[in-house]
């Protein structure tokens, strides 16, 4: 009785990559890369709340030392190409982010906390991301600085 083969044919294995590829040929023009697009809208979305928290956190931590705030200001003309933190005492920018090209971001250009966490006088209280008819609302409200977000 002969042994049994230990590896697979040359043969076996081309057939194999052949049929990978036409699954794949198949397969790829059927993904929908709209949906990515749509993610980045949510995961922009979600860091500008996540900054404009910090952005208020930094203000009320910093009160004692900066009794003018910190502010969230968006770059670029709308639709915005990224935004950055300001210290509202120093003018020094503490950070600073881009926004992908293939998301919107319009509405409030100027975000400015004061020390006790509220909205400063003059200050945007909402914002739109949106990317292939996914749109999320960012919103503040003024007395209480609370930041929401909310898909539309």
């Amino acid at each position: 009785m002969a042994g049994r083969p230990k590896a697979f044919t040359l043969v076996e294995l081309l057939l194999i990559v052949v049929f990978l590829g036409i699954l794949a040929a198949i397969a790829i023009p059927r993904l929908s890369f709209s949906t990515l697009s749509k993610q980045k809208a949510d995961i922009i979305a979600r860091k500008i709340v996540t900054d404009l928290r910090r952005t208020r956190r930094l203000a009320i931590s910093n009160a004692a030392a900066n009794p003018n705030g910190f502010a969230l200001n968006m770059t670029g003309s709308s639709p915005y190409t990224g935004y950055e933190i300001e210290n509202l005492n120093t003018a020094v920018t503490v950070d600073s982010h881009t926004i992908a090209p293939d998301v919107g971001c319009t509405g409030g250009d100027e975000f400015r906390f004061g020390p006790l966490g509220n909205l400063l006088s003059g200050s945007a209280h909402s914002l739109a991301v949106s990317a292939n008819g996914k749109i999320f609302t960012i919103s503040i409200i003024s007395a209480t600085g609370t930041v929401k977000c909310s898909e539309n």
